[in-house]
């Protein structure tokens, strides 16, 4: 599913080619600037189309050179906005496959939950037969039977609420796989494997420091850095070396070497630029931080989420369902010889599949708590 999602998403593709286009802002950012040329006619009436002795043309090749280490500052902060850029996509790429995998938790949990009440609805209808027996024996009233067709009637009820979730969940995965809403999809076949891997919270959470959105943001406040640098560096004026010549007729008359330097005078326009430089690596930073208190409280609710839901199946699994298995196959036996009522049979029967229905719905927050906490360790296999 991970290699469908990376092939096929929008989101992903788009991060991807922003990624690879702040991968090409690289080398321009520290290449020279353009070279400039010039053509000058000089002379009496339109020299320009003259070809006399008389016309003078002047001919001029420039060239800026920045200094002091600005090509390779704007290289550099180039350099940290594109990681940041790919960080983006891997943090983008997390989030999906985590939304993903909770996709199709609930894709499976609709399913099973379906399953458990199909199984619940024809032991009903076993009971119910067992009631018409004993009530044309004149051992049970006709009350008991229609008593198990009108709890029939209400799990039908549950299980199209059951189904409608189901179709929910197709269309979100479907969506989430950037196929069509109504597309089909394999039936689940078991229970998704999601596993935490770490043994404690704080474990857990020691990846949050390297979690792409943490790291893009660093790198931001990287290219902020070397940015403010760079303005720093503009008080320093850059150099424009030039070479000539002049033409007097069909001869070159005289040649000239030209040195410009640029005149920092706007002062206070640079002072902002270099406050504003500062300003956004000190936003950067705060942004950082923001996203690693954000993914350590996510990754807390998701693994107490997890850990609560766990054991909750683990109990359920290991006591309650037992426990209600006993009682309904004690009922059923006791309802047979008549010695406990259809009430208490019923009863003993809800609480089972009830149970059953509960384990499923334990483990399905069990399974998005881990999802969302795999998103914080980085394993997504």
């Amino acid at each position: 599913m991970r290699a469908w999602l990376i092939e096929h998403s929008p989101e992903l593709r788009a991060l991807g080619l922003e990624a690879e286009a702040a991968q090409a802002r690289i080398h321009p950012a520290g290449a020279l600037p353009d070279p400039s040329a010039s053509v000058i006619f000089r002379g009496p009436d339109a020299p320009w189309r003259r070809a006399d002795g008389g016309r003078e043309v002047d001919y001029a090749l420039r060239q800026r050179f920045p200094l002091w280490g600005k090509r390779e500052l704007a290289r550099t902060a180039a350099r940290h906005e594109a990681a940041a850029a790919n960080l983006d996509r891997g943090a983008a790429s997390r989030d999906l496959m985590a939304d993903a995998e909770v996709a199709y938790v609930r894709y499976w949990h609709a399913d099973e939950a379906v399953a458990v009440l199909d199984r619940r609805i024809a032991l009903l209808r076993q009971i119910e037969e067992m009631a018409g027996v004993r009530y044309a024996l004149g051992r049970a009233p006709q009350q008991d039977a229609i008593r198990a067709q009108v709890e029939q009637t209400t799990l039908q009820r549950e299980r199209i609420e059951r189904i409608s979730a189901k179709n929910e969940a197709i269309a979100g995965l479907n969506a989430l796989l950037g196929r069509d809403p109504n597309a089909p999809l394999a039936p689940p076949a078991e229970v998704p494997a999601l596993h935490v891997l770490s043994a404690e919270l704080s474990v857990a959470l020691e990846g949050v420091d390297a979690h792409p959105a943490v790291q893009s943001q660093r790198e931001i406040a990287d290219a902020a850095r070397a940015s403010s640098a760079l303005q720093r560096r503009n008080r320093f004026p850059d150099i424009t070396l030039g070479v000539g010549a002049m033409q007097m007729g069909n001869g070159v008359e005289s040649t000239e070497l030209m040195l410009e330097v640029e005149i920092p005078f706007q002062q206070r326009a640079r002072r902002e630029r270099e406050r504003e430089a500062r300003l956004l690596h000190d936003a950067a930073l705060a942004r950082a931080n923001q996203a690693q208190r954000v993914l350590q409280g996510r990754g807390a609710s998701a693994w107490a989420q997890w850990q609560s839901a766990r054991e909750q199946r683990l109990l359920i699994e290991n006591r309650l369902m037992p426990q209600a298995d006993a009682t309904y196959q004690s009922a059923l036996a006791s309802y047979q010889v008549g010695e406990v009522d259809f009430s208490t049979l019923l009863e003993a029967l809800n609480e089972w599949q009830g149970a059953d229905l509960a384990r499923v719905d334990a483990l399905r927050d069990e399974l998005t708590g881990a999802a969302a906490v795999r998103a914080i360790e980085g394993e997504m296999p």
